[in-house]
């Protein structure tokens, strides 16, 4: 195969084309005298397929890249692009993370027209999220919210906002940048007390383990900063078996050659939470991840996401 017929498979939301549309241009730019041309195939996803119903009840992150690993264990793509908050803690066996783009803003904004933060939500308000560990945030702060089902990419949970099926929705300021909508934000959570999703703000892609052609080639692409974050963060999701079904925040920080972890784990109905943090060098990042999600283990038992 030649590189320059490389193949990019992602799923077909305007977001996730973004993301494989920046993969492209940056394979572009690194193919010098001999440019890689990168063709983008889109594959529509049991989680796409699939809206009706919370991920949670249906097999969770898994559903957003099964149809995506199979294209590209067949051959019928070379490299996949992600979210990497949407990737499952095991990837399917023969496929690797490859490569990461420089990480973008980490947080969770707050769409609404009537608030820019959750505490100045009207008592009872109507928080639209498909997301557990939002939820879960979100009422342990706010015990008097009422939270329904949005399911859909971000301009269908913008819409539904408009529509009035609720009174707020948080969404990745990541994914609103991408789109050119961070006007659309009402508000941003601060990260020290609000914690993202493992991976949040990250592009992952998947490369097949014995491609060494193109694991040479992304590995120009991948930002070192952003994979020790990922690496530490997915340790730690790794131990607590992390899903849909489970409400879990993570964030490593990078400073010179120290990294710092924190950890969160809540009750589905914010009735409790559990934090950890971390702090050790670079060289560490999984034991430290790995340390993290042990210590909430210990700490939570095996009910704590029991409701």
């Amino acid at each position: 195969m030649q590189l320059a017929e490389l193949r990019i498979g992602t799923r077909g939301s305007p977001l996730a084309l973004a993301q494989a549309r920046e993969t492209a241009r940056l394979l572009a730019d690194i193919g010098g005298g001999n440019a890689v041309q990168a063709a983008i195939e889109t594959i529509r996803t049991s989680g796409d397929a699939i809206t009706d119903r919370p991920l949670s009840e249906v097999g969770g992150k898994g559903l957003f890249t099964k149809e995506i690993d199979e294209a590209q264990l067949s051959g019928r793509i070379d490299i996949a692009v992600h979210s990497a908050k949407d990737l499952p803690t095991e990837l399917a066996d023969g496929l690797v993370i490859a490569a990461c783009l420089k990480r973008e803003d980490v947080r969770d904004a707050i769409l609404s027209p009537v608030a820019s933060n959750l505490a100045d939500l009207p008592v009872g308000a109507v928080l639209g999220t498909s997301s557990l560990r939002r939820k879960a945030m979100a009422l342990r702060l706010r015990p008097d919210l009422s939270v329904v089902d949005f399911r859909g990419n971000v301009e269908t949970r913008m819409r539904k906002l408009a529509e009035g099926a609720a009174d707020a929705t948080l969404l990745a300021i990541a994914g609103l940048n991408r789109l050119g909508l961070a006007d659309r934000a009402s508000g941003v959570l601060d990260s020290d007390a609000w914690l993202p999703a493992v991976g949040q703000g990250a592009i992952a892609i998947t490369a097949r383990r014995d491609d060494h052609e193109i694991l040479s080639l992304l590995a120009r692409l991948d930002d070192r900063e952003t994979s020790v974050r990922l690496t530490a963060e997915r340790a730690f999701l790794a131990v607590l078996d992390g899903s849909c079904r489970t409400p879990i925040g993570g964030l490593a920080e990078l400073d010179g050659a120290m990294l710092t972890f924190r950890g969160i784990i809540v009750r589905p109905d914010g009735s409790e939470a559990l934090e950890v943090a971390r702090q050790g060098p670079v060289a560490d990042a999984v034991s430290l991840g790995t340390d993290a999600g042990a210590e909430l283990v210990r700490r939570g038992g095996s009910g704590f996401f029991e409701m």
